[in-house]
């Protein structure tokens, strides 16, 4: 009986994984160099219950992960590990967020390829946030020969707003945004004090950029881009 299930168990596996296109799937092998390290690349303790959509078939249920030091989402079988195939085309749907990769690039021409969480879509632009790791190696502790400090592991969130695939930093300084957006920065100054804006609060973030918009649109001749009036710093 216990070898009928066993069976059981091995096919129902195999006929999930045969559901998702080999297309869009690659190899994969697991990380374990940081395993012992204060934090994590993955964006989450463990792989979650997520939808991958593809543009070119349809729609897929799957454990997911986004590993943020390889940039890959990630999908797990009980034996292998996989990736889903970088293209603008398939993206995935983790906890409420939305990964798309994108080929986007900055106002200099530099390719800022990846994947990108889309947090707000307008008629005009759209905001993205992006992860980074920060990673600090064990190193051999002062007056202790021999004894090693922890591997840390450190998240940085970064938001983007984009324009037909060219993308401007949203800085989480006061000091920088309000010099990314210097055209407009005497208002978005009093805002800010007004509605008691916290920039690290991506609410916050966002009701921000929506006010630069409102602002630019009450120009005598307002212009169709945010972009054009931020200063060309990346």
């Amino acid at each position: 009986m216990r070898k009928i299930l066993q069976i059981l168990l091995l096919l129902i596996t195999q006929i999930g994984f045969a559901q998702i296109p080999q297309h869009i799937l690659k190899s994969s092998e697991k990380i374990t160099k940081y395993d012992k390290y204060a934090g994590s690349i993955y964006i989450n303790n463990k792989f979650e219950q997520s939808t991958i959509i593809d543009e070119s078939s349809k729609t897929y249920e799957a454990k997911l992960n986004y590993n943020i030091f390889t940039d890959a989402i990630e999908y797990e079988t009980r034996t292998d590990l996989f990736e889903l195939s970088k293209n603008p085309t398939t993206y995935a749907r983790i906890n409420n967020d939305y990964y798309y990769y994108c080929n986007f690039k900055t106002r200099r021409g530099a390719k800022r390829n990846g994947y990108y969480v889309l947090m707000e879509l307008n008629d005009t632009y759209r905001i993205y946030k992006r992860f980074k790791v920060e990673i600090t190696d064990p190193e051999e502790k002062e007056n202790m020969p021999g004894s090693l400090t922890m591997g840390k592991i450190k998240m940085i969130t970064k938001f983007y707003l984009e324009e037909n695939q060219v993308i401007v930093e949203i800085p989480t300084s006061k000091k920088e945004l309000l010099l990314t957006f210097e055209d407009k920065g005497e208002e978005l100054k009093d805002y800010m004090k007004k509605e008691k804006i916290k920039l690290r609060k991506e609410e916050d973030l966002l009701r921000l950029v929506a006010k630069y918009n409102a602002l630019k649109n009450m120009e005598t001749n307002p212009s169709r881009s945010l972009l054009s009036s931020t200063v060309r710093n990346n």
